[in-house]
């Protein structure tokens, strides 16, 4: 396999021109045990127009449930920004003691896109890596997005720990992991010209086998109506095991999803992990539609994030929000799952799991 632009070590200590992959890393599942989440404290009003203050007091509580099983780590612009953060999370009751700040500015909050990969290696003596994928605020929709570019080498330069630059746009929330070597993602995103328009599909599966460790990688269509990322897997299908995903459905035949979510499950029904054995497959619904302002937003009870005690997944003021609950809490029998209203994160087009990052325990 040929891969046009070799890694480059902005740190001593690892073979020279080796991939991740080469060297025995790989990007753990989301299920895995966590150190730490990263988060980007929200401050760009244009992302939340009208709405970001109305915003803080349920990501507060998010990073409350987060510091009860884990600790958080806060990319912050000041002092001031961390004085605004550290309000909020007194009023929510945080466990400041699994909450630390990082002094490293950002453009946007939504950190599982813009925050480190970090890739583990048990058996090495260098055990934990990152990845600095190419970011470019999807495919260049939001500028300027430079800030963000950097926050994997800053937290890499903040560890103290080896860089791979592979040289191409990827974002987190247009993959997600089972851990055992097979990758989940969509066509619509990463085979998207505003992302690597040089790459064909083969040369991207190529990067995202030697760059997180993979083998196999699947393949489904469409976002969700009203995803400005271009269909971010994150939306729609989720490993929940090594061998179970939960993907989202809709039943109103007049809904905009219907079709491609129904095409979506249709696929994953072809689909077989890199075991050669086909997914358990959970369907989860979708809510009704969520519009602001005549605007269609992407809520979709997909984006949970898994952390260590908890599973916090958005609510809409919904008929289904405590069916989806019921039927992901069958699906985690070892934490517990945590509804949180997302009507006012949900505006700037993204939830829990688009603004966290976890970092995993090696």
């Amino acid at each position: 396999m040929v891969i046009e632009k070799l890694p480059d070590f902005r740190t001593s200590g690892l073979p020279d021109g080796k991939t991740p992959k080469e060297l025995g890393y790989y990007f753990p599942a989301e299920f895995a045990r966590h150190s730490a989440t990263w988060l980007s404290w929200p401050h760009k009003k244009a992302s939340w127009p009208g709405k970001i203050e109305a915003i803080y007091p349920i990501y507060a509580q998010f990073i409350r449930y987060l510091a009860e099983g884990e600790r958080v780590h806060i990319n912050v612009l000041d002092q001031s920004m961390k004085g605004k953060a550290l309000y909020y999370l007194q009023e929510a009751r945080a466990d400041l003691n699994n909450v630390q700040f990082f002094m490293h500015p950002t453009n946007d909050a939504w950190c599982r896109d813009h925050g480190p990969a970090f890739l583990i290696n048990p058996k090495a003596a260098q055990k934990k890596v990152i990845i600095d994928w190419g970011y470019n605020a999807w495919g260049g929709k939001y500028p300027p997005f430079d800030l963000d570019d950097n926050i994997p080498t800053l937290i890499a330069q903040q560890y103290n720990i080896p860089v791979f630059y592979p040289g191409i746009v990827m974002e987190g929330g247009s993959v997600d992991f089972n851990g055992k070597g097979t990758v989940l993602t969509t066509t619509s995103c990463l085979l998207n010209p505003n992302r690597n328009p040089q790459l064909n599909q083969k040369e991207i599966e190529e990067y995202l086998c030697s760059f997180y460790g993979a083998e196999n990688i699947l393949w489904l269509g469409d976002g969700i109506v009203g995803d400005d990322t271009d269909g971010h897997i994150d939306d729609i299908t989720r490993f929940v095991n090594e061998d179970t995903v939960v993907t989202v459905t809709e039943t109103n035949t007049m809904d905009e999803n219907y079709v491609l979510l129904r095409d979506n499950l249709r696929t994953l029904n072809k689909l077989r992990l890199e075991s050669g054995k086909q997914m358990t497959i959970v369907e989860l619904p979708m809510p009704d539609p969520v519009f602001y302002e005549d605007q269609r937003l992407p809520a979709s009870y997909a984006n949970f994030y898994i952390a260590n005690k908890y599973v916090i997944v958005p609510t809409f003021r919904d008929k289904n929000d405590d069916k989806a609950l019921e039927i992901l809490q069958q699906c985690f029998t070892n934490r517990k799952v945590i509804g949180l209203d997302s009507i006012d994160i949900i505006w700037g087009l993204g939830s829990f799991h688009c603004l966290s990052q976890q970092e995993p325990q090696v």
